[in-house]
């Protein structure tokens, strides 16, 4: 399919030929869901952990003699059951993430990207360049291509001066085509794509 190529002033630029292949299909939820579960999953940081009962500090002198007493059998006071005491079954330091086929990452990113293709809200600039890194230009430019919540993915590197101008920016997120993935294509509105990005693409998945 062709779509046509536009600049940051709104004039246009061409077209670029984007391969069916990779923005053609047809978008299946199931893996979509599969792959930002897989996503978030991963970036959960499994950091949570409370004490065991061996790690608090405290005696571990019996309380009072077994018998005798009419009082339940009790030892340490660092036991779950007491007030300061370890934690049973707490959460442990450990990793959250799941696994998932690499074949099915790579037809989850096609079918993100065909899923934007598909709603029309797939736009490819010819370049993202800012001159000066000022945040106000480059905002009122997005505002006239009405990119009010956009993923912004360039070529192999983001422009200096154009990542600064945009980092200041709600709701406009700037990426390089290495870093471009499912659950930023689906969190923002509006994909943008520069002709390096999709060129970088095509020779990806070639």
């Amino acid at each position: 399919m062709d779509r046509k190529v536009t600049t940051l002033d709104g004039k246009a630029g061409g077209s670029v030929a984007l391969p069916d292949a990779i923005f053609g299909l047809e978008p299946r939820a199931d893996i979509l869901q599969r792959m930002v579960r897989y996503q978030l999953a991963k970036r959960q940081a499994g950091s949570h952990k409370t004490k065991k009962r061996g790690e608090i500090r405290g005696t571990t002198k019996k309380m009072y003699k077994q018998k005798g007493t009419g009082r339940a059998r009790h030892g340490a006071k660092t036991a779950p059951q007491f007030r300061g005491g370890g934690k049973a079954f707490g959460p442990v330091v450990r990793s959250h993430a799941i696994g998932l086929p690499k074949k099915v990452r790579v037809l989850a990113l096609k079918h993100a990207l065909s899923d934007k293709a598909r709603d029309d809200k797939l736009i490819v600039l010819a370049e993202a360049t800012a001159k000066d890194g000022k945040t106000k230009p480059l905002a009122g430019k997005l505002a006239k291509l009405g990119l009010a919540n956009a993923l912004i993915v360039d070529g192999a590197e983001v422009e200096v001066n154009f990542a600064r101008a945009a980092h200041n920016i709600a709701d406009i997120d700037v990426l390089p085509v290495a870093g471009i993935n499912v659950y930023d294509i689906l969190r923002r509105d509006t994909l943008v794509l520069t002709k390096a990005a999709v060129e970088a693409l095509t020779e990806r998945f070639k």
